[in-house]
């Protein structure tokens, strides 16, 4: 080994407190990027391994009922590949041991086999028999729910008819990845389910016999989704036709696209908000240890060592403590990488979602790691080789000092001896104390992020399920009724209050911008479903014209005021034009809102309405429930407290996760960055306390100089800190915005409180660790003079 190698160690092993204090910061770099793309991979990976096996349809479409006959005219249209035309309906079921009637989708299989298209993976037992009437296939997710298997039996409600089913079979499909109810903002599988039936009985128990009510398609090579959608309408148009759609808008997949695309949204910027601190540390490490061995750079290049050879042994230095950070952050990362699939195993169906960590994964995390630190420290690497010889023999000039502010204000006689020597000491050297105060503060910044996510999700679900939606029962229809309907459920038992709603499936098109939504019409005055503004005041429906969400009206380009085209989606499916009455804020979803009355009239129909939204009595809310999905006209029931839990147990889960994961790396962070600042003002003035304890300073009057310093420093970084986390923040919240959810910019005081206190805790354990040092300092061996 080579003497100069030799040194490198040597000196790693000196400065060992602070290696592996920048080594955690390096972890924590390195851990994320592992979590964010190995995850990423993972998802990705298996999302298209499924879709290929299971033959996933590309174009969806759903009539009231057409006959089978078409389906000849379907498979010859333009771009069509391979075509499967289906009957598709909701069904109420009783699973035995559970209080609540449950909503199942139930899908027709072929009277033999398998489908041609959304094959279904079996996890457990068979296939319902040919023709069989009352064998039937449920979804894994729903099986779980409430510990079915093969040879169990439940009771469904098809048509107004009870039917006795037998479960035959447990499986995926590639269609139901993301198991969610049409209309709900997240999945409830106790209450949800997918049943698979063979076409004749189904068919039979819908009055569907040589008719379908669904289909999916394929496309054909070269085949344009958009063209082939708009021939399709066409033909299904005097069938009820609701709009065919792409894969992309198919909601299972919709949902899983989304999460891969706020994965990746993530992916590229907390990693990179570790590693940016990260780096910073190592610069001014690098840099201050260039500045104390100018006189060993001399003595290096005397022995004839290059330029580049000096600057090959800090860049080495700095790649030591590189790797050292990289392997823990790898093996950290991995393992959260394996619990977040497993997370998400649990709300996305896949037959396996195997965790996969990529060489390529890891190589690139080190890589990026080792790039963005070698770059930080660049510049101290770069005066390190090039120090020429005769001046690094120099000592530096000492420093040009003047009375401070507070001696010339006269305050100096408010302060001891050692306070004005911290005072002197932090503004003689401003530029130093601000890279401090900077590094303590990036440190905190990434305790604020963490933080924000848990706030943000607790104010979404305050203002969505406490301020806009304030009812306790939503019911559906089949299909829209009249007035009558609405008196009838507000004289039930138990109902306080009802209100009506009318839902209409559209297509929103504003120059070439479009997106399909369905319209909620509301009444005036409602108080159960209440649109908001951008303070969370509510607003009228007026009584003409669109309220657009505001991210709905970013994505079409329009405002108040402008003229939307409106292809209704159902029966007569007019083509309307529609003025923006203006913008509401929402976080969850695209929705567009009209007055009721309004929005009847443009169908040109009477007082119809799709459902109700109801206020009750807790005590007797168990039992209508129950009542309500009993009735043949009634499509669904949400319920409000449900759709609460759901969302923590699906969407919030996963973000806390991250955001427990990120909190304990952001501290180990914090702990390492103020560590090495307090580890760094040791080395850097040990010869100066060393002086002082001669002349006669106590112990702890020397522990004070320095320490009380750090504690300064550490105040000042406080509020920078919460300044820094809430721009991370906004970064963060912008990119991870989608259609199914926008996170606002909310930082709740306990974080900043919580982000002050881990602060001051590595303070205090930092300033414990270093006052150990400082009681064992060797007073003799500091104050000798290096030639």
């Amino acid at each position: 080994m080579r003497a100069i190698d030799r040194k490198l160690v040597r000196e790693l092993w000196m400065l060992r407190g602070q290696a592996l204090a920048i080594a955690f910061v390096i972890m924590g770099g390195v851990a994320t990027w592992i979590i964010s793309f190995s995850t990423i991979d993972s998802l990705v990976m298996t999302q298209e391994s499924f879709y290929r096996e299971g033959r996933f349809a590309e174009i969806f479409a759903s009539v009231r009922r057409a006959p089978e006959r078409l389906r000849r005219e379907i498979a010859e249209l333009p771009g069509v590949g391979q075509l499967e035309t289906r009957v598709n309906s909701g069904a109420t079921l009783e699973v035995a041991g559970f209080p609540d009637p449950v909503m199942g989708q139930f899908v027709s299989l072929p009277d033999e086999g398998q489908p041609l298209l959304n094959r279904l993976y079996l996890r457990a037992g068979t296939l319902p028999g040919p023709r069989a009437a009352d064998e039937i296939v449920i979804s894994q997710p729903f099986a779980d729910a409430h510990g079915l298997e093969p040879g169990d039996a439940i009771t469904a409600i098809l048509n107004g008819r009870r039917r006795d089913l037998t479960v035959v079979g447990i499986a995926l499909s590639p269609e139901f990845v993301y198991q969610i109810r049409p209309g709900d903002l997240f999945p409830d599988f106790e209450r949800y389910g997918i049943v698979w039936m063979r076409r004749q009985p189904l068919a039979t128990a819908f009055d569907l016999e040589g008719a379908f009510n669904d289909l999916a398609l394929t496309l054909a090579p070269g085949a344009v989704a958009e063209e082939v959608i708009d021939r399709l309408d066409l033909l299904l148009a005097p069938y009820g036709g609701v709009g065919a759609f792409p894969r992309d808008d198919q909601i299972s997949h919709l949902y899983l696209s989304q999460e891969i695309e706020q994965l990746e949204a993530s992916a590229l910027i907390i990693p990179f908000i570790f590693l940016g601190v990260a780096s910073f540390l190592l610069s001014v490490v690098v840099s201050r240890i260039v500045a104390q061995q100018r006189d060993l750079i001399a003595v290096l290049k005397a022995f004839g060592y290059s330029n580049r050879a000096v600057g090959a042994h800090y860049a080495g230095m700095i790649l030591l403590v590189v790797g050292l950070g990289s392997v823990p952050g790898i093996l950290a990362g991995a393992w959260a990488g394996q619990s977040l699939a497993r997370l998400y195993s649990q709300f996305f169906f896949f037959p396996y979602l195997e965790f996969h960590l990529g060489l390529d994964v890891m190589l690139n995390g080190v890589l990026v790691a080792a790039a963005a630190a070698l770059l930080a420290a660049l510049g101290a690497v770069r005066r390190a080789s090039r120090l020429p010889p005769a001046e690094a023999m120099r000592p530096e000039p000492p420093a040009s000092y003047r009375p401070t502010l507070v001696e010339r204000l006269g305050l100096q006689r408010l302060f001891d001896q050692p306070t004005r020597m911290i005072l002197r000491h932090i503004e003689r050297k401003p530029l130093k104390s601000l890279i401090s105060v900077l590094g303590i503060a990036l440190a905190g910044a990434m305790l604020v992020v963490s933080g924000f996510q848990r706030d943000a999700i607790d104010y979404m679900v305050g203002v969505q399920f406490n301020l806009a939606q304030r009812d306790d029962l939503q019911v559906s229809f089949v299909e829209p009724a009249s007035r009558k309907a609405l008196f009838e459920l507000a004289g039930l038992p138990g109902v306080h209050h009802a209100e009506p709603y009318r839902a209409v499936p559209v297509e929103l098109r504003a120059g070439h911008r479009s997106h399909r939504t369905a319209i909620q019409g509301y009444e005036q005055g409602a108080v159960l479903r209440r649109a908001l503004d951008a303070d969370l005041r509510p607003i009228a429906i007026p009584a003409e014209g669109l309220l657009l969400t505001d991210h709905l009206g970013e994505k079409l380009g329009v405002g108040a005021g402008d003229i939307l085209t409106v292809q209704v989606l159902e029966g007569a499916r007019p083509l309307l034009q529609v003025p923006v009455a203006g913008l509401v804020s929402e976080f969850i979803g695209l929705a567009s809102y009209m007055d009721i009355a309004a929005l009847n009239r443009l169908m040109r129909e009477g007082p119809a309405i799709s459902g109700a939204f109801l206020a009750v009595d807790p005590a007797a809310r168990e039992g209508l429930f129950r009542e309500l999905l009993h009735r043949p006209r009634v499509l669904g029931v949400t319920q409000r407290d449900v759709a609460i839990s759901a969302f923590y147990e699906s969407f919030a889960e996963t973000l806390l996760v991250l955001a427990f994961v990120y909190t304990l790396l952001a501290g180990s962070i914090a702990f390492g960055v103020v560590y090495n600042s307090v580890r760094i003002a040791l080395s850097e003035h040990s010869r100066e306390l060393a002086s002082l304890r001669v002349l006669g300073f106590s112990r702890g009057e020397v522990a004070y100089i320095l320490l009380g310093e750090l504690a300064l420093l550490t105040l000042a970084a406080i509020p920078v800190s919460f300044l820094i986390g809430r721009e991370f923040a906004r970064v963060i919240a912008e990119s991870v915005a989608s259609e199914l959810f926008r996170i606002p910019l909310i930082i709740e005081p306990a974080t900043y409180g919580f982000t002050a206190l881990v602060l001051l805790v590595a303070t205090l354990l930092s300033a414990l660790l270093i006052a150990k040092r400082l009681y064992h300092l060797d007073m003799v061996a500091v104050l000798k003079t290096r030639e």
